[in-house]
């Protein structure tokens, strides 16, 4: 039976709690110098693995530093240079799409709003929110990846699965000054506590808050 509005009310904030004692600094894993390389990196990150981003924007961020470098960059090398990366094709042609938005209509800075950020090419609600809490401070909503809806469903908060439906359940479980703890804290503790293949969690700390989630295994998206 699924649990009442109350109970995920409390349920939600009670892992939040903690979530703030374990990760107080709220800061991803991508490595990045300038505005730009952030919003890349988020893009290549999509269903595929920070590390593995990271390894690849580690040459890659030699050459291609500014928005200009992105915008200008030659299509066909500049997709042979992400080729590791999940999904690289489409990728590429956002990414440089996304440069040539940036730099023609908002003057060649990331934008400061969700509103302006989904309309870049490849930008959804969950990037757009990492993009401004990483770089701006701005947490207006909480961006939902693959391991923020593992536990959203592994810890009952929600009976959706898709993505932007799960951040807008979790927003209305969450007060919002709390909001910027939810993603990376989740996305830590998923990486490197409880991960998604099947395990004995019973003795983790989230799941000592609600110990039946130690039999939900909710299935990849």
């Amino acid at each position: 039976m699924p649990s009442t509005p109350e109970q995920r009310k409390a349920r939600a904030q009670k892992l939040v709690r903690y979530l703030k004692k374990a990760y107080p600094v709220p800061e991803t894993e991508l490595e990045f110098t300038t505005p730009i390389q952030l919003v890349v990196a988020v893009m290549l990150s999509a269903q595929s693995t920070d590390k593995r981003v990271n390894l690849v924007t580690k040459t890659l961020f030699t050459k291609y530093k500014t928005v200009r470098d992105f915008a200008e960059a030659d299509p066909a090398n500049f997709t042979e240079q992400i080729s590791s990366i999940t999904f690289f094709r489409n990728k590429a042609r956002h990414i440089i799409a996304t440069a040539k938005m940036i730099q023609e209509e908002f003057g060649g800075k990331v934008p400061k709003t969700e509103k302006e950020l989904v309309r870049l090419p490849g930008v959804a609600y969950k990037t757009a929110h990492v993009i401004l809490g990483e770089l701006h401070g701005i947490w207006e909503g909480i961006p939902t990846d693959t391991h923020v809806r593992r536990f959203a469903l592994k810890f009952d908060l929600t009976d959706r699965t898709e993505l932007t439906k799960i951040s807008k359940d979790l927003e209305l479980l969450i007060p919002k000054e709390d909001w910027k703890y939810v993603n990376n804290g989740l996305v830590l503790y998923g990486r490197y506590v409880c991960k998604a293949t099947p395990h004995a969690c019973e003795d983790h700390a989230l799941t000592k808050l609600w110990p039946q989630a130690a039999e939900r295994w909710p299935k990849a998206k």
